[in-house]
């Protein structure tokens, strides 16, 4: 039910290039037993067919005439929303009957909850997670708590670093307090970088496993790893520590934050695209100054030691599941 006649959430899907993806987000959004909310399409200057595709079934969209990237394009549809709640989706995704109204009930809890991440689960596996919610580490490592392990699992609400903006419900009002999406990152750790800067004004992002959503993944950019996504998500690692840590924080972490860079350096050059990660990394130290960092302030200073704790625990964390998930290989491998 709706209060007032009036929705409380609306529903912003970035679209580029996505029209496969669309008739199966929309119907699952349709048969959602919540019908508290608005859907707005923003579609990022596609040339599939897209906008024909929104315009001949009346689903409404805002047109940017070029891509901006998921930041820019979000921006555009929170600016434009006038609900408390925007819920940003991707058009890969597919929510369970259940799914706005879940992220709804949990957000509704308290006003110092600015972020619920879903139970994201791949679309093609569903025995499989694909996130429940995203943790950071103080090794400059962002990670989907529970990728790949059993989607029977993680089962239990709980408090995150992160919500994965793929398909998460977010406080409009507080988006004036710290600011939009960082337009700079034009995609990739965007939502890693607000939801840290939530944490650091003491707003809190929980998951919540009820709300449920099949997901495709790498349904814009085409793949786990690629040369633009390994470039881009270097360079904004380093927008992310920069903008959000005082520079006595970033002096404590500049030693696992550099081995952090020389192990995923590593990682790339097995893959092949130590090129493109070494040049994210040049391109993040050089331009980094043009971003605006976050303005220390003495009465934030429990929150950044919160989040230094928290760091710590989700390098922790961090090996425990990648310890999981090799040994589940090493099993794999033995039968």
């Amino acid at each position: 039910m709706r209060e007032n006649g009036e929705p409380r959430v609306t529903v912003i899907i970035p679209n580029y290039n996505g029209l496969s993806f669309m008739e199966p987000c929309m119907e699952a959004l349709g048969k959602q037993r919540c019908r508290d909310f608005d859907i707005l399409v923003v579609d990022n200057g596609s040339t599939d067919g897209s906008g024909q595709w929104l315009r001949e079934r009346g689903i409404p969209a805002i047109f940017l005439e070029t891509n901006t990237g998921f930041s820019g394009a979000v921006n555009a549809g929170i600016r434009a929303a006038k609900t408390p709640y925007v819920l940003l989706l991707n058009n890969d995704t597919e929510p369970e009957p259940d799914f706005v109204g879940e992220l709804l009930r949990t957000i509704s809890r308290s006003k110092k909850i600015f972020a619920v991440s879903s139970k994201m689960v791949q679309l093609f596996h569903r025995d499989l997670m694909d996130s429940a919610g995203d943790m950071y580490s103080v090794l400059g490592w962002a990670y989907q708590r529970g990728v790949g392990q059993s989607s029977r699992g993680f089962n239990r609400p709980r408090e995150v670093f992160s919500a994965c903006a793929g398909a998460a419900i977010y406080r409009r009002e507080v988006f004036e307090i710290i600011g939009y999406f960082d337009e700079k990152h034009f995609a990739y750790l965007e939502d890693m970088d607000i939801c840290y800067r939530a944490k650091i004004f003491g707003y809190h992002n929980l998951y919540c496993p009820t709300a449920v959503v099949f997901h495709v993944g790498s349904g814009t950019s085409g793949s786990k790893y690629n040369s633009f996504k390994v470039k881009l998500a270097a360079r904004n690692g380093i927008y992310l520590n920069y903008k959000n840590m005082p520079w006595p924080q970033l002096a404590v972490n500049s030693l696992p934050l550099a081995l952090g860079i020389l192990v995923k350096y590593g990682f790339f050059k097995k893959l092949g695209f130590e090129k493109e990660y070494a040049e994210g990394i040049r391109e993040g130290f050089a331009t980094m100054k043009t971003c605006r960092k976050v303005a220390f302030k003495e009465e934030h200073l429990s929150n950044y030691l919160a989040i230094q704790w928290e760091l710590m625990t989700g390098t922790a964390l961090y090996v425990y599941e990648f310890s999981k998930r090799q040994l589940k290989k090493v099993c794999k491998r033995s039968l």
